[in-house]
């Protein structure tokens, strides 16, 4: 756009945030030089507009278009770092990681967490949702500070088996003043792929997007024999 610059605009995506502030700016740009080219036409030839103001507007300009494009680069930057671990995380692929949170894939009739509490509780529950947000399951916790793990056979409470899918575990625990305890969760679950949107480079366990940053450790996929 400006002299200043040597880089070509169209290497923007336009779809990212540098390439939205980029069309702004052009727009906001192209509104002021219309409206410079009018006050130059029209103004007093006796008393001229003083070039210093709308140089410096200029000046304002090409700042803030180099500051786009500086963000264009990072942009770029970080999109080839990503891809780069998302590379890496080939090797998760196959492999069970535990990781931070409630939310898993049933498999196999198999699915474990994990929980622990800072203090003892009074009373506590496990509670398995489904992905309509409905209980299929629920059972008491133990109620002690140690982490503590939980298998889920994948039946409900009649001794029938749920699909396979998407599910929350839900530990809710309460104190002796009958407070509402907090609870740390992990889950498990076995890596089927892995991705990059939005800055997050995340693990996939079928239709469970897990951060990378939210896991914990990982292990080798143990599968039983068939009979």
């Amino acid at each position: 756009m400006f002299g200043a610059s040597s880089v070509d605009s169209s290497s923007i995506d336009p779809t990212t945030s540098s390439g939205t502030a980029k069309a702004k700016l052009d727009q906001d740009l192209n509104q002021f030089l219309n409206l410079l080219v009018t006050q130059l036409k029209n103004q007093d030839p006796l008393d001229p507009m003083d070039a210093n103001e709308f140089t410096s507007q200029l000046v304002q300009f090409a700042s803030v278009e180099q500051q786009i494009y500086q963000n264009a680069n990072l942009e770029k930057l970080l999109n080839v770092t990503q891809t780069s671990q998302v590379a890496g995380m080939t090797d998760f692929i196959g492999n069970t990681v535990e990781a931070v949170g409630s939310s898993f894939h049933l498999e196999n009739d198999n699915a474990e967490i994990t929980y622990q509490f800072d203090t003892k509780p009074r009373s506590a529950t496990i509670s398995i949702i489904n992905s309509s947000g409905l209980t299929v399951y629920s059972t008491d916790a133990v109620l002690e500070t140690d982490k503590q793990s939980f298998t889920w056979d994948g039946k409900n409470k009649s001794g029938i088996s749920q699909p396979e899918g998407s599910y929350a575990a839900i530990v809710s625990a309460t104190d002796g003043d009958g407070n509402i305890m907090d609870v740390a969760q992990t889950v498990f679950g076995r890596v089927t792929g892995a991705g990059a949107k939005d800055g997050v480079v995340s693990l996939y366990m079928n239709d469970v997007i897990t951060p990378l940053d939210t896991v914990l450790a990982v292990k080798e996929t143990v599968t039983t024999p068939a009979p």
